[in-house]
């Protein structure tokens, strides 16, 4: 990859009300990313908390849209404009309610599946071609969820101890993944990744 500013956005909903849901699982790994890297996102501007770090010989822009999830491309969009950073330079974190909670995937481009930040994301940057990193979360009816548990509300619903802490080991290999991207390109990385089941 010839451009060296990255984009590692997350989605997710602002306030302590979201904070530790299903759907936020993209602000979690974000700020467990800054953490890792000796950072936090203090900067507020564009509608969106961030910090850029220097990293593997790029820079990277960690990014939480504050916009809530269905306008996230919106303030993303802007730092594209000020930081003049290629639409494949972007990672989006989020959810997947279609993938095992804890499963990890990364891909490039696609629809949205009934995923309002990213079908936001597609709108406001005019391309899908950026990567999107998605993190199972399960779903009602498989595993341990009670099938008659609507899908909104479980989504919305916190995450159990469990869960976090599956997250949480996950981001080693997340971060991982992102350094094979950056430095050599996607096809290490999806290997990665995408054996994370």
């Amino acid at each position: 990859m010839a451009d060296t500013e990255f984009l590692v956005v997350g989605l997710g909903n602002p306030g302590q009300k979201y904070a530790d849901t299903r759907h936020n699982v993209g602000f979690v790994i974000i700020d467990e990313l800054a953490r890792r890297w000796g950072s936090e996102l203090s900067l507020e501007k564009w509608n969106a908390r961030s910090c850029r770090i220097s990293r593997w010989g790029s820079r990277i822009n960690l990014v939480k849209p504050m916009t809530f999830m269905n306008l996230s491309g919106k303030a993303v969009a802007e730092f594209v404009r000020f930081y003049k950073v290629p639409v494949e330079n972007i990672v989006v974190i989020h959810d997947d309610l279609d993938m095992n909670p804890g499963r990890l995937k990364l891909v490039r481009g696609g629809g949205a599946g009934g995923h309002n930040g990213i079908r936001s994301m597609t709108e406001s940057l005019g391309s899908n071609n950026f990567y999107r990193l998605k993190v199972g979360i399960g779903r009602p009816g498989k595993g341990d969820v009670h099938p008659d548990f609507p899908v909104d509300k479980y989504v919305l619903s916190s995450m159990s101890g469990e869960e976090v802490d599956l997250v949480n080991e996950r981001v080693t290999f997340i971060e991982d993944g992102l350094q094979f991207l950056i430095t050599e390109g996607p096809a290490r990385a999806m290997s990665l990744i995408n054996s994370i089941k």
